[in-house]
Parts: C-alpha cells; sequence; structure tokens
C-alpha cells in the first residue's frame, strides 16, 4: 500500500527534463540555447497575433485557404510549442554537430526540424477539416455552436485524462531513454524519422489541448497564450502531470457549462450582421 502510494506521488512529481534530475545540456548550454529560442519564438508570437488582428475570432477557417491556413497553422505552433521542446531538439541537434560539419550537419539538422513539423502539419489537415466542419454547422444551426463547444471541452477533457495523454507526457518529460533509442536508428532518412517520432510525441501530449481552440478559436491570443503557458508546465516543472490532470478536470466543467456560457465560446458564435448586410 505504502509502494504504490510512494509511486504514484513519484509519478505527480518527477524530475523535469531541464531541471537538476534531466541533464539534457550543461547550464553554459542551456542558457545559449534559451537564448536561441527567445530569438526565434519573440517574432513568431509577433506574428501570430498580428495575423489575429487582421482576422479576429471567428468560427471555422475564417475564409482562409488551406495553404494560407497552414502556414500560419506553423506560426503557431513554433509560438507555443518551441519553448517545451526545445531542450530536447536542442540535445539531438548538439549530437549531430559533434558527429558532423559544413554541410551535412547543416542538412541533418533541417532533416529534423522538418521531421518535427510534418506531423504538426499533418495534425494541421485534420484541425482544418474539423474547423471547416464545425464552421459550416455554425453557419447553418448558429445554436449547434453550443453542443460542438461542450463535445469539443468533454473530448479534451477526456484525453487529458486519458493513458495516451500519460504515455506521451512521460515521454516529452523524460526523453533521455528515447535520445538513447534514436541513436540505433539506422539510415536513411535517421534524423527525419527523429523529428518524426518525437513530434508523434508532442501531438500526443498536445492533442486534448488543442481540441479547445475550436471553441475558444483558433486565433484567440489569450487562448494561445494560456495552452503555451500549460504546454510549458507540463512538460518542465516536477509536478507537470498533476497539472495535466488538473485541466483535464477543468475542461469537464467547461463542458458542462459550455451550453450556458458564451464566454467559453468565442471560436463557435456567428458574426453579428453588419449593417451594411441587413
Amino acid at each position: 500500500m505504502r509502494h504504490s502510494r510512494t509511486s504514484a506521488l513519484a509519478s505527480a512529481r518527477s524530475p523535469a527534463p531541464t531541471g537538476a534530475g534531466g541533464g539534457l545540456l550543461p547550464a553554459r548550454d542551456l542558457a545559449a540555447a534559451w537564448f536561441l529560442i527567445v530569438l526565434i519564438a519573440v517574432p513568431a508570437w509577433a506574428l501570430t497575433i498580428g495575423q489575429a488582428r487582421d482576422m479576429g475570432v471567428e468560427p471555422g477557417t475564417m475564409g482562409r485557404a488551406l495553404p494560407l491556413f497552414l502556414l500560419l497553422w506553423l506560426t503557431m505552433m513554433a509560438a507555443m510549442m518551441l519553448p517545451s521542446m526545445a531542450p530536447v531538439a536542442l540535445t539531438w541537434v548538439r549530437g549531430i554537430g559533434r558527429q558532423a560539419s559544413g554541410w551535412t550537419r547543416t542538412v541533418r539538422t533541417v532533416e529534423f526540424v522538418s521531421g518535427y513539423l510534418l506531423v504538426w502539419t499533418a495534425f494541421g489537415l485534420l484541425a482544418y477539416a474539423a474547423l471547416a466542419l464545425t464552421g459550416g454547422l455554425v453557419d447553418d444551426h448558429p445554436t449547434a455552436g453550443r453542443w460542438i463547444g461542450a463535445a469539443a471541452f468533454l473530448l479534451a477533457g477526456l484525453y487529458q485524462l486519458g493513458p495516451l495523454k500519460n504515455v506521451c507526457l512521460r515521454h516529452c518529460r523524460d526523453p533521455m531513454n528515447h535520445l538513447v533509442r534514436y541513436v540505433g536508428f539506422r539510415q536513411p532518412a535517421r534524423d527525419l524519422r527523429v523529428g518524426v517520432h518525437h513530434g508523434a510525441y508532442c501531438v500526443g501530449c498536445c492533442a486534448g489541448l488543442m481540441v479547445v481552440l475550436v471553441p475558444l478559436g483558433v486565433m484567440n491570443v489569450a487562448a494561445m497564450a494560456g495552452l503555451a503557458v500549460v504546454i510549458f508546465v507540463e512538460k518542465l516543472w516536477s509536478r507537470g502531470p498533476l497539472l495535466a490532470r488538473g485541466v483535464g478536470v477543468a475542461f469537464l466543467v467547461f463542458a458542462v457549462l459550455a451550453p450556458f456560457q458564451d464566454w467559453l465560446l468565442p471560436g463557435l458564435q456567428a458574426p453579428m450582421p453588419t449593417r451594411d448586410g441587413m
């Protein structure tokens, strides 16, 4: 009984990847890595916020064609995911630098990044299809947005509390075993495969959180910032798994409230007709 309780506590408070127990990067390299992350993340956030101001929060794909939507989607993912996935990515890229130089190092690094982005692009295709479907339903039946929002929060909450989330979060929080496994990957395109593999776990870890962008709005900057903080803390804080479960419970509460609370559904409310269109 005592052993099971100790194991549960350890699971809820495991060492963070960049903490004293993680040791993915030396302190000096870690400081340089975070400086690089800021240089990339700040422009990504600036571009995302600028696009959000122009587009506003509307149902569906906001009239954007698929190529433009995917470009915006990847910019958003860079802004939201980079701080939390950077320790693992930088560790692998650092390993590439030890084994190769010049163009070979550049090509291998591009392969790794491309593999990671490929997975998020595939997820973006699913997001586009889901947003197109829900946007069409809201246009035809405005009251349907309440029940779509409730279903989205319910799905997100159940996912946050489910086994797949737990498996993927464990990978993202303690990736050293997987990095060792990646060393055993054989050519061809080993770095591309590593990027795809790690990207798949990252998507699996964040999929439930991304679902709530349907009711909250894909270009809702406040929602994106809040989710980015949750993703960062889930992966890097010692009590991240406990936070993940708490967020899941909150989503279930929102699922109950959504049909009656419009403030939970800014991304599912049909825009008010303009005076010219009346």
